[in-house]
Parts: C-alpha cells; sequence; structure tokens
C-alpha cells in the first residue's frame, strides 16, 4: 500500500479468455459479438481483488473523464482460484460477495453492482473496445468491476473476498 492514496479493496470477477478475440473480425460481421460468442472465447472465471489507486492527489474531485484516463484507476490486482463450480449456468447477478476484513464482514454485494451482471459488463466493454480498434488476446484476464462498494484498508489488514460456493481471495496487506 505504500504510496496508495484510495485505501479501498474491491471483489471482482474476472474471465480468462481461451482464444483471441481480434477488433477487425467484429467489424466484418454483420453485428458485433454476441454473448453466446463471447462466453465461447472465455476459458474459464477467476475471482479477485483489486487495489485500484489514482495520481490524482484530490481523486475525490478529480472528476469522471480524469480518472478514466487515470487508467481508471486500476493499480494492483490479487489473482485467486479459477472457479471450478459451472459458474455459466448461474446467475451471476444473484451470487452473493462479501468483503471480510480483519475477521469482520465489511461490505456485502452481488454481481448485480457491475452493469447488472458481470457478463453483461464483459460484454459490453468487447463490443467497445472494438470500435477503438483494440485486440483481446488469448490468455488475458478481463475483471469487470467490483461486487461491493470498496472498503477502505491499511497496513496490517487481513482482507477476504469471499465469493460463497466459489471460493475465496485472501491477501494480507
Amino acid at each position: 500500500l505504500s504510496g496508495n492514496r484510495m485505501r479501498v479493496a474491491e471483489a471482482e470477477f474476472g474471465f480468462r479468455l481461451a482464444k483471441s478475440i481480434p477488433a477487425a473480425a467484429q467489424k466484418t460481421q454483420a453485428e458485433p459479438i454476441s454473448m453466446p460468442e463471447m462466453l465461447e472465447a472465455v476459458a474459464d472465471m477467476v475471482l479477485a481483488i483489486e487495489i485500484p489507486d489514482s495520481r490524482f492527489e484530490d481523486f475525490v474531485t478529480a472528476g469522471e473523464a480524469q480518472l478514466i484516463a487515470d487508467f481508471a484507476c486500476a493499480r494492483h490486482f490479487i489473482l485467486g482460484p479459477t472457479v471450478s463450480a459451472d459458474w455459466r449456468s448461474r446467475d451471476l447477478s444473484k451470487h452473493p460477495v462479501r468483503c471480510i476484513v480483519n475477521d469482520q464482514t465489511v461490505a456485502e454485494g452481488s454481481g448485480a453492482l457491475v452493469l447488472g451482471d458481470p457478463r453483461q459488463a464483459l460484454h459490453w466493454l468487447l463490443r467497445e473496445l472494438a470500435t477503438y480498434q483494440i485486440d483481446l488476446h488469448e490468455g488475458d484476464v478481463i475483471f469487470t468491476g467490483t461486487c461491493v462498494i470498496p472498503v477502505p484498508i491499511k497496513p496490517g489488514d487481513r482482507l477476504c473476498a469471499d465469493f460463497a460456493d466459489f471460493g475465496c481471495v485472501s491477501a494480507s496487506l
């Protein structure tokens, strides 16, 4: 956390691609990539903790455009386990997620906080990147956003992002 101004953590779903998705391929199709096509390109789902940060000293009032230009405050990710449960058939919008700091639950949420469903967020991102000619590559891991309100953290904290039966990601800060 050295130098980290935001000092928060977020619990996120991530998706690892099984194959590349070239932006140009979406341009040549009559329709952008469909949800089923996108899911075919996903190898697996992973669990993660994001430790965001900003280069702006006053990131609270910096403004949306500046924060987006600041790499959307992305800094560190703690990559957790690959989900072995059948996540494809589950309603991720209702999947419970908790953040636990020093053995105390400090935030609860679900996949619904990520544009309604993490898969919808991934689908939106793939189509949006294609408009800017940005390719995605086999093996890329894409994080879709936080499932809980960002939780305050400090050095020495023990952090756990609990994704119920999907598993947990833990870290000591």
